[in-house]
């Protein structure tokens, strides 16, 4: 059997519904040992990180940084080849880990999802996205909980850092381990400690950035500290791993209501003739309580647009309400729209309909100086141009191809100066971008909120 076939097999082994509200955890039997390994247990690596994804691989380098033996498995041979090859989107300081590491005989990489059972430590990045309804989509991370429960061996830490719900490390781990023999605390070690992972962002390093962490039973916290204090500075321990579960959902919320509320402020100013972005900058002077916060087109990435939505739908069971988080939510996900609709606006004040008009999006990717398309918000406003007939064209020097939203697939155009666009929608300003053409660009609609005035930018 393939490690593909075996995760296929798993997560149908484990396809129910694994929603749990339950109002304590179940009372594991604590065992005297506390450590990853005995003497009696020679594990190969230290740690095993599953899924080698914008958040699996640079926490697989921070930990082989630190001395530790680290086996990084991803089901994507794909994946694999294109981190083996250098080409993966990292930081400048990832890139030099990745390449020592690679020359490294104790840094291994590999699809062979049976070699969980020869780690001291099992770390699980894999992504948990929602759909197009925005339900949680929990596939993924299910089959890689499954497969590392097949391969649980004793002594082992098994920690989860992907968000998700709250009781998920139970769900998906403890209770199946313990369905199996082995008992957290006792027999393994089980917690959640969630990911912190900026990309694209060098402003703190991997180990300047505190980690939380909470374990199904107060050993299993103690020996999830010990891994993650080799290679980070602070690690917050917390009472158990539904705390640690609903800190990251309560970090990622908490940008996105903030977010919401900056767009609105951004209607408000314009209504009222006056730049937000003078305002957001005077507010951020305050020394204390104000955290600066930017409009925009709205959000991607794996966490903003995803991880509240596992909070409002694991409160639909109880049948509980968060009416703040729900509206932020809901204007956060109506806001490419906007942006579709101001795109006709400009066309229409230039006697110029959306069919026919040529548009060309700068920066595609979801935020600045990543390669990172994932729920961006201009692929949303790509497709819904193309669908109201519009010539739609792209260039972003750090994505060279985007789906159109409609079965095809756009390639960055090199020189969109001589594009011969009628309007140009700069969607993402990456810090590379040559954007003085846009002085003479016949109409300009800025998402960014940061393009100099002009008689032919329109703020979004």
């Amino acid at each position: 059997m393939t490690p593909n076939t075996k995760v296929k097999t798993l997560k149908a082994e484990h396809s129910g519904n694994a929603q749990s509200l339950h109002t304590q955890a179940p009372a594991w039997p604590e065992g005297a040992g506390t450590r990853i390994a005995t003497q009696d247990q020679a594990f190969t690596f230290d740690v095993a990180i599953v899924g080698m994804g914008y958040v699996g691989l640079p926490t697989a380098l921070a930990i082989n940084a630190s001395g530790r033996r680290v086996l990084g498995l991803d089901v994507s041979d794909a994946r694999l080849a294109v981190i083996r090859e250098q080409r993966a989107d990292l930081l400048d300081s990832d890139r030099e880990r990745l390449s020592n590491a690679l020359l490294d005989p104790t840094f291994m990489l590999s699809s062979d999802l049976s070699l969980l059972a020869h780690a001291a430590a099992v770390v699980v990045c894999v992504p948990t996205p929602v759909d197009e309804y925005l339900v949680p989509d929990l596939s993924i991370l299910r089959a890689a909980c499954a497969s590392v429960v097949d391969f649980a061996t004793p002594g082992q830490l098994l920690m989860l850092t992907s968000t998700t719900y709250v009781g998920s490390t139970r769900d998906l781990l403890a209770l199946p381990l313990a369905a199996k023999g082995l008992i957290p605390g006792r027999d393994v070690f089980v917690a959640f400690s969630p990911e912190r992972i900026n990309p694209g962002v060098d402003s703190f390093s991997h180990e300047d950035v505190p980690r939380v962490v909470g374990g199904v039973t107060p050993a299993c916290g103690e020996v999830a500290e010990r891994l993650l204090s080799a290679s980070t500075k602070l690690v917050h321990v917390v009472p158990s791993a539904d705390v640690a579960e609903m800190t990251k959902l309560v970090e990622n919320t908490f940008r996105a209501v903030n977010i919401a509320l900056a767009n609105e402020f951004a209607d408000i100013c314009h209504e009222l003739n006056m730049e937000v972005m003078d305002v957001i900058d005077a507010a951020s002077t305050k020394p204390y309580g104000f955290m600066a916060f930017t409009p925009g087109p709205g959000v991607g990435g794996h966490c903003i647009p995803c991880d509240p939505h596992y909070l409002l739908w694991q409160l639909r069971k109880a049948r509980l309400t968060a009416p703040v988080i729900e509206q932020a939510m809901a204007g956060i996900a109506g806001r490419p729209h906007k942006v579709v609709e101001k795109a006709r606006r400009i066309l229409s004040d230039r006697n110029h309909g959306v069919a026919g008009a040529r548009v060309m999006v700068l920066g595609v990717a979801y935020k600045p100086d990543v390669e990172d398309l994932r729920e961006s918000p201009a692929l949303e406003i790509i497709a819904a141009l193309i669908a109201d007939g519009a010539e739609v064209a792209f260039s972003d020097p750090w994505c060279q191809t985007a789906p159109d939203g409609h079965g095809g697939t756009l390639q960055s155009e090199q020189s969109p100066a001589d594009w011969g666009a009628d309007l140009v929608i700069l969607h993402t300003r990456h810090s590379q971008m040559e954007l003085d053409w846009l002085a003479g660009a016949p109409a300009v609609l800025d998402t960014t909120y940061r393009l100099p005035k002009a008689e032919n930018v329109t703020r979004l």
